[in-house]
């Protein structure tokens, strides 16, 4: 656990990547009118949750005014809102909304982090930009030494996470990304795909809180 906390305040330090530094230290200035008063967060975006947890929750990048502004993954949005319902639901955290990183959440075997740890531009990251950070992922993965299951939020999270283990532990396998779809790894994990909780797929009805609490259960179970 002493080593995740390390790694965390390494991951908060970083200026690796110039065109990221400059995106969210754009962000944080010019702010969105709704959060015109708040002090943005404006660094990078750790991982949180349970250290000693066996499910896995990857997303891309903290979005542009939720975790950048929060400081907290999947916190402060609508994305966020949606998920942690369903976490909740799924009796994976106590509570079901994620405002802030003093609203008192806490997660159940559950732990949520990013492949990329800042905002990229159009929300489109470089192949240096996720090499960066692949190292950071990687220590994750290292310290959180009771993860099983790896659920990627989304398809671009999903074929981020194929292209780590390809790198990083041989994969020589194609997986296809379908929701609820789930592969073995080669380090005796396994990876499942999940419908993004964007706005855009909960307005669209590819995904709904039925859908993605049943997702979540059959991972607990899975556990």
């Amino acid at each position: 656990m002493n080593e995740l906390i390390k790694l965390n305040k390494k991951i908060i330090k970083c200026n690796k990547c110039s065109r990221l530094v400059n995106f969210r230290k754009k962000i944080s200035k010019e702010k969105r009118k709704q959060y015109i008063h708040e002090t943005y967060w404006g660094k990078p975006v750790p991982g949180f949750g349970d250290p000693f947890a066996k499910i896995l929750l990857v997303g891309l990048a903290p979005a542009a005014h939720g975790g950048t502004r929060t400081g907290r993954v999947f916190t402060g949005d609508k994305s966020a809102k949606f998920l942690y319902n369903c976490l909740y639901k799924s009796k994976l955290s106590n509570q079901p909304i994620s405002e802030s990183r003093y609203d008192k959440l806490k997660l159940f075997n559950t732990y949520i982090t990013l492949a990329l740890k800042c905002v990229p531009p159009g929300d489109k990251p470089t192949s240096n930009e996720l090499s960066n950070c692949s190292n950071y992922f990687s220590n994750e993965i290292k310290y959180l030494n009771n993860i099983k299951i790896i659920v990627a939020l989304g398809k671009i999270a999903f074929d981020t996470c194929c292209k780590f283990y390809k790198k990083h532990h041989k994969l020589n396998k194609n997986y296809k990304f379908i929701h609820g779809k789930k592969y073995q790894l080669p380090d005796n994990k396994y990876l499942i795909g999940c419908y993004h909780p964007s706005p855009r797929n909960v307005n669209t009805k590819i995904i709904n809180t039925k859908k993605m609490v049943r997702l979540f259960k059959n991972v607990k179970n899975f556990t």
